[in-house]
């Protein structure tokens, strides 16, 4: 992991950026960038900061404007005029960080002009430097470097998926791949149409959950309500049988490096839901063959199917959290049908099963490191012997995010230090931002 670069950036060189109406990007000339740690904006540490990095995007926040550290006043002021702005209406302006990166800060803007709901994105806190260019707050959290944009030639993708579909022109599970690579740029999807690495089994077409964060389901009332906005995937609509299944896995884990089979994908519900179609397939491969990790990512609400699904055969699974504790897991997840007494005793099973065990914890600075969350959090990878913590940015609009919940979250350590402390009490417990391959 890298927490730095080689020479500490010095936040009194980093400048704040606004956004005209153009969307063109301008620095302030002498205000300082700011971070937002929930609600509340502050001066990024030099040990925060680090050049943005490759394949990152830009985004500008409409009616959000920027915040900046003035060093005259030395408080953070609002940026609503700049010269060569002309008589714009300046914005807020984020990163999108890619794969492997976790996220320290937010943007710091306002956002009580906003009367919209931001897309599905992880918004971070970033900046400028006349010496590197662009800089934001954030680490390399996972040193593998197969989820690097440079590695997925489109030109590739459209060629395997061609040669997929004319292998097996009824397999439905492909041909539904086939759209998530060429029309979503899913990595995963495309892994598959290029014959390596990690592949997914999406399987599920309902959930037991209705998360506000979904990417494959929002509630048509609320996107028109303007409380949430559209769904960025299309759900898979049937579940694929055992031969569709099959015929996606098997191959796969014969040509691929480190193949990875995941069950749990962005472009569905639940896996879970369908724990006994996913026994069924890992019995089968497991006649066939002992290599290839059989993963699935899941909210593991269903305590007995996690029992199953590790008896059946299945290495790993990888449980999506936002919080380790209930009263901040239930505002997002609004379980239907389960508990969170469920998720703990599924994280129980999956040890008593022999499963590699990961959290897919759901990032948002200021919730997740404030005082209580981290103590929890320590408490849960603790008990239940946790293998590794994938320390995912949650993507959804900050403002949003931070409505659900009737509580405060005081005393934000900094993503950070808790990255530090997890390392600090945790050797053994690996961080990361994807899936392992097991061997």
């Amino acid at each position: 992991m890298s927490m730095s670069t080689s020479k500490l950036i010095d936040p009194d060189s980093v400048y704040a950026l606004v956004a005209n109406n153009k969307g063109e990007i301008l620095d302030h000339p002498s205000w300082n960038m700011l971070g937002a740690a929930g609600l509340d904006s502050r001066r990024p540490e030099a040990r925060e900061l680090i050049p943005l990095p490759a394949a990152s995007r830009l985004f500008f926040l409409p009616d959000c404007p920027a915040l900046g550290w003035d060093p005259e006043t030395r408080k953070n002021r609002p940026i609503n005029k700049l010269g060569g702005a002309g008589n714009s209406q300046l914005k807020g302006v984020a990163a999108f960080l890619p794969p492997a990166y976790s996220r320290f800060l937010l943007p710091a803007v306002s956002y009580n002009k906003k009367e919209y709901t931001l897309p599905l994105w992880a918004y971070a806190a970033v900046g400028w430097s006349d010496e590197i260019g662009y800089v934001t707050c954030a680490c390399r959290i996972d040193e593998n470097r197969q989820w690097e944009a440079e590695f997925f030639d489109d030109i590739e993708v459209v060629a395997g998926v061609d040669e997929q579909l004319a292998l097996y022109p009824d397999n439905r599970l492909i041909d539904h791949m086939s759209r998530c690579a060429v029309d979503y740029h899913c990595f995963a999807a495309k892994n598959f149409f290029l014959g390596r690495w990690e592949c997914p089994l999406p399987v599920s077409p309902t959930c037991n959950a209705n998360c506000i964060g979904c990417l494959s389901f929002q509630e048509e009332e609320a996107v028109k309500k303007g409380e949430s906005c559209p769904a960025s995937h299309d759900r898979i609509n049937f579940v694929p049988t055992v031969e569709e299944l099959l015929e996606v896995a098997l191959p796969h884990i014969e040509v691929a490096e480190n193949p990875v089979l995941s069950f749990g994908q962005g472009c569905e519900g639940d896996p879970i839901l369908q724990a006994d179609r996913i026994c069924e397939f890992a019995r089968a491969v497991r006649q066939i063959t002992t290599h290839g990790t059989l993963n699935v990512n899941t909210n593991a609400s269903l305590p007995d199917k996690v029992s199953a699904m590790a008896k059946a055969g299945m290495d790993s699974i990888r449980v999506s959290l936002n919080s380790a504790r209930e009263i901040t897991y239930l505002p997002y997840y609004r379980p239907r049908v389960y508990s969170f007494t469920d998720v703990l005793k599924s994280l129980e099973r999956a040890k008593e099963g022999g499963l590699h065990l990961a959290l897919n914890l759901l990032v948002m600075p200021g919730v997740t490191d404030s005082e209580a969350e981290v103590d929890a959090l320590l408490k849960m990878v603790a008990r239940y012997k946790i293998d590794q913590i994938q320390m995912r940015n949650l993507c959804i609009d900050p403002r949003q995010y931070f409505d659900l919940f009737p509580h405060k979250f005081p005393k934000p350590i900094g993503i950070i230090n808790l990255i530090d402390r997890l390392h600090q009490e945790f050797p053994e417990l690996k961080l990361g931002y994807f899936n392992r391959f097991l061997g």
